[in-house]
């Protein structure tokens, strides 16, 4: 398995002070995703659940919904100049009856760690349409269980801790249980290993759950929930006018500005219960 973080000289200024010492910065490599040996895609990320990565990716570009429609997952035998294996290229066998995905020239699969959907042709290209009704899910999320999510996501990233350079994603309960929770240099490389954690247990759709992330709600990230039935998207950040906006299509909560006392709730707000 490839290194998390690593260690690199700096020089160290604070003020009139001038010191160099190592310093840990998050690790990223790519990882490039076959389907029965032949390319799929390749995205920028964090060494680490890679196995979580490639099932969550799969599920929410619509290819797959649970363990059972995938036959094989393995690294392949990629070296590097010493020739050690990096780790760097998985490779899948998809279960029979299972359809690959359309790889036309259409769909560019590279994805890189700051935007997973840099390369798509057009938004009607990426507007992948859930088998889950998320608008259906009855789940209620008390104010007080939200507004402390962004602490509980916090206190749990450890590589954040060492680094300050990662991205979380969180799986939480509606009543504030953490599920799972995933670092990455890519937020959206983040939510696919929290996502694929839970194809692998067998647990899609995600319903009930609330996903909670660093930084800022794109387009992609919105669909990721829809995909996988995900009815509560929630981050730190703000929300693009597209993830609203599909948001308020497939029926997601989607808050933004989640911070200290509060927050906006863009839509269906009904999900959050105030207090009296």
């Amino acid at each position: 398995m490839g290194r998390v973080t690593s260690r690199t000289p700096v020089l160290r200024i604070r003020g009139p002070h001038r010191t160099t010492r190592p310093d840990t910065v998050a690790a990223e490599e790519p990882l490039e995703i076959r389907l029965n040996g032949t390319p799929l895609a390749v995205t920028m990320r964090t060494p680490g659940h890679d196995f979580d990565l490639v099932h969550g990716f799969l599920a929410t570009e619509g290819v797959i919904t649970g363990p059972q429609h995938v036959a094989a997952l393995r690294y392949c035998d990629s070296v590097d100049a010493d020739g050690r294996n990096t780790y760097n290229v998985v490779d899948v066998d998809l279960a029979p009856g299972v359809e690959a995905p359309d790889t036309a020239l259409d769909r560019n699969f590279y994805t890189s760690s700051s935007c997973g959907v840099c390369g798509k042709a057009s938004i009607d290209a990426i507007r992948t349409k859930t088998t889950f009704d998320v608008a259906a899910d009855a789940v209620r999320l008390p104010l007080d269980v939200l507004l402390g999510l962004p602490d509980r996501l916090r206190a749990e990233q450890e590589v954040f801790e060492k680094t300050g350079g990662l991205h979380a994603a969180g799986l939480f309960t509606a009543a504030g249980d953490l599920v799972a929770l995933r670092e990455d240099v890519g937020r959206h490389n983040a939510v696919d290993k929290v996502i694929g954690d839970g194809v692998r247990e067998g647990r899609l759709p995600l319903s009930g759950a609330v996903l909670m992330v660093s930084g800022r709600t794109s387009f992609e990230l919105t669909q990721k929930a829809a995909m996988a039935g995900i009815p509560i998207l929630a981050a730190v950040s703000a929300p693009s006018s597209l993830a609203v906006e599909l948001a308020r299509e497939v029926g997601i909560t989607l808050v933004g500005f989640l911070r200290g006392d509060g927050c906006n709730v863009y839509t269906r707000q009904d999900r959050i219960v105030l207090p009296d």
